[in-house]
């Protein structure tokens, strides 16, 4: 048996050896990094560097710690190998290359494509002045990418700002809540006490697709599947339009069903509000742009109940300001999701069926992100 190497025993920090202790146990580092860590833990207790490696089925030595430091021990110090094969100005110009859309250099193709990028690289490298590039690989081409942070298969979407008064429509509507949420803790003191104003967030739903099976679906069976199996095919019945409005003071909702969301259908819905509240109370909406809210036959049915409403109009594109939004999206993810039906009625009666549902238990919707930050004026 070969005798142990002679070396100074290595001596860590607490800091260091919990350091240590959370790169051995981590599930997300790389291999090589736990590894080094449980080795230079084992390190500590005085066996030889024989005996660790042969535990870790590794090769012995532990000089590049007590050279280097810890960092060093483990990551990787630099190797002698060939010199690179792509200078910088080659890797800008395929960068160049990624940053642009394939159509704009003659291609049918929207996005790239890791063969159409190679293949393109490769065809027009001399010509640019990098011949080095001839043979680059899908695999260097990926490094290259992952390098320059660059993912030019991939789309994000984000939305433009056009409306120049984002700002003090954002502020007004930011306001609003901020003056409900006042309202709503100074009313649990006073129970029963009735609203000058009450402030509505209202919103259009369309296109609700009424959908129903080929088939019917079949339940889930023990040892068996455990899901509901459903077949592929599926039958259009048609779509409608819900309109709802979130009361913010009570979480009550209060909603209509029709095919469109024309200004009639509007206009129904306004009718239905005024009968829901006191003569005596305002009702405020929040909502958007949609030219059904600012028709002409809108305008003229507020003109026959002047001070009855009150329109509060989030800025252009920026509908996520409107809380009715969270509600449609939380129905969206639970009662509408797979959700088919034997006729357009079943679901229309089921949408009013889940409203009934929710305003018998109602949760109130605050807005929370930055309202410390208002101050109302």
């Amino acid at each position: 048996m070969p005798f142990p190497r002679k070396r100074n025993v290595l001596q860590f920090t607490e800091q260091e050896e919990r350091k240590l202790e959370s790169i051995r146990k981590s599930r997300t580092e790389e291999k090589r990094r736990t590894l080094r860590a449980a080795i230079l833990l084992d390190s500590r207790s005085g066996r030889s560097d024989e005996t660790i490696a042969r535990h870790h089925h590794v090769s012995r030595g532990t000089e590049k710690c007590l050279q280097y430091g810890l960092d060093a021990a483990l990551g990787e110090l630099p190797r002698p190998g060939k010199p690179r094969q792509l200078p910088d100005d080659a890797i800008a110009w395929v960068m160049n290359c990624v940053c642009q859309k394939p159509k704009e250099l003659g291609y049918t193709y929207e996005l790239w494509t890791y063969k159409l990028l190679t293949a393109h690289v490769r065809r027009h490298c001399v010509a640019a002045g990098h011949p080095a590039l001839q043979k680059l690989s899908r695999s260097k081409l990926h490094k290259i990418l992952r390098q320059g942070e660059l993912r030019p298969h991939k789309i994000r979407y984000y939305v433009q700002r056009r409306d120049p008064d984002f700002e003090p429509k954002m502020a007004n509507v930011l306001h609003v809540y901020k003056e409900v949420e006042i309202v709503n803790e100074y009313r649990r003191g006073q129970a029963g006490r009735e609203l000058g104003m009450v402030t509505i967030s209202y919103d259009e739903k369309p296109g609700i697709q009424a959908l129903a099976v080929t088939t019917p679906d079949r339940p889930p069976v023990v040892g068996q599947h455990p899901s509901h199996l459903r077949d592929y095919e599926y039958e259009r019945l048609g779509t409608v339009s819900l309109l709802a409005g979130l009361d913010l003071h009570s979480g009550r909702i209060i909603e209509t069903i029709s095919d469109t969301h024309k200004s009639a259908d509007f206009i129904a819905f306004l009718k239905k509000l005024y009968d829901a509240y006191a003569d005596r109370q305002n009702i405020r909406l929040v909502l958007d742009n949609h030219s059904a809210h600012i028709s002409k036959e809108t305008r003229s049915y507020l003109n026959t109940v002047p001070q009855r409403f009150v329109f509060v109009f989030t800025p252009t594109h920026g509908s996520w300001l409107n809380l009715i939004e969270n509600q449609f999206s939380k129905m969206t993810r639970t009662m509408l999701r797979e959700i088919r039906v034997a006729s357009k009625q079943e679901l229309i009666d089921r949408i009013h069926q889940y409203y009934e549902e929710i305003n018998a238990d109602p949760v109130q919707f605050r807005w929370k992100y930055k309202m410390d930050e208002m101050s109302i004026v």
